[in-house]
């Protein structure tokens, strides 16, 4: 078995699913990971900035005795900056690069142009980097759909063979997530009621909520039963369709808001019927693994990183392509409740837990490692 190795994980974004993503490897190698982290701020000057930070954080770990052995940066991390600022300490050491998200095809705030910078950034990361890891087989697909059509904007010297370079370098390694420990608040006994629809994401653009809610003003219309859990967090204020969904459904929302505890989210986890998305991206989807985990059923766009999850005999029940076919399919699990509680693609979930995902990061470490040395 090779030898425990010390791995510094660089994390300038350190809040959210980046946040929980490095604490979990952290906790479940079999190696020393030494998390470098900034708070989840200002996410643009992270991407420029924030390596200074960092490079700083590691001379100091450097003048106490420490060294590593391999580097992890996520891809808010400004690679090419950072191995400048430590040339001379850490010029040898080998890099990867986790793609937890890209700036190519993250979806633009409305009415907003996408900068080209960040993507560039990320371009040029994967340039410096000796290995790329992608969350999902979409994402990496997605990135470079799109990475030549960057590349194209400069006039010149636009550096298109290093596409191929850098899919030579670039895999899948699926996100690890903390899904055991939701078992210690599995109901006890079979759930009742009406149907309780759960709504786990961010109250962002992003995640196209005034979708989900439409969908629920029709079921409501139609007459059917149902409760709603409103999780997720809203960043600056609470979204107007949040508020507007608070007058019009009233006391079908039985959770309206964000859960600080992980305990309070697990249970109400476990209380579900339904997880819903009307995602515009998402380059994993760590909420609806969790939701599966707890026994939810899915209910899904057929896109982005989604279908990986649905067996081919479920995309039936579980994926939509249009707005009526999310009611559509909504409407279906209330009717057939029974079906619906009695589904559970919880092995599909528990693949990602990190007693199986730690050791396939350990080697992919210890691969880079033996192949640079």
């Amino acid at each position: 078995m090779t030898d425990r190795l010390t791995i510094w994980l660089l994390n300038p974004y350190a809040t959210g699913s980046h946040g929980a993503w490095a604490r979990g490897y952290a906790a479940n190698s079999r190696h020393t990971v030494r998390i470098l982290a900034m708070q989840g701020y200002f996410w643009k000057w992270r991407m420029h900035g924030g390596a200074i930070e960092l490079a700083e954080q590691a001379r100091q770990l450097l003048a106490q005795g420490e060294r590593p052995d391999v580097l992890c940066a996520t891809s808010m991390t400004n690679v090419p900056t950072f191995l400048a600022l430590v040339r001379r300490e850490l010029g040898s050491v080998p890099v990867l690069l986790y793609m937890h998200e890209n700036q190519l095809t993250y979806p633009p705030p409305p009415n907003t142009k996408r900068d080209l910078t960040y993507g560039a950034i990320q371009h040029l990361s994967m340039l410096a980097a000796d290995a790329v890891r992608f969350n999902s087989a979409y994402h990496l697909r997605a990135w470079f759909d799109e990475l030549p059509r960057l590349l194209k904007h400069f006039p010149d010297y636009n550096e298109l063979p290093s596409v191929d370079l850098l899919q030579v370098r670039s895999m899948t390694l699926p996100l690890g997530l903390d899904l055991e420990p939701l078992d210690a608040y599995r109901l006890r006994g079979e759930r009742k009621g009406p149907a309780c629809i759960l709504w786990n994401h961010r109250w962002e653009y992003d995640k196209a909520p005034e979708l989900f809610l439409q969908a629920l003003y029709r079921l409501q219309e139609r007459g059917y039963d149902f409760t709603l859990a409103l999780l997720g967090e809203a960043f600056v204020s609470i979204p107007p369709e949040f508020t507007e969904a608070q007058a019009r459904l009233g006391k079908r929302i039985v959770q309206f808001g964000y859960l600080d505890a992980r305990a309070d989210y697990a249970r109400w986890l476990w209380q579900s019927d339904i997880v819903v998305s009307t995602a515009l991206h998402d380059f994993f989807g760590a909420a609806i693994v969790e939701a599966l985990y707890c026994g939810c059923l899915p209910v899904l766009p057929d896109r982005l990183s989604y279908p990986q999850f649905i067996p081919a005999e479920m995309a039936g029940r579980c994926l939509y392509d249009s707005p009526e076919g999310l009611v559509d399919l909504l409407a279906a699990a209330i009717d057939n409740l029974a079906q619906t509680r009695a589904t559970s693609l919880r092995e599909v979930a528990a693949q990602y837990d990190w007693s199986i995902m730690a050791p396939r990061y350990d080697a992919v470490f210890e691969a880079l490692l033996a192949r640079e040395a």
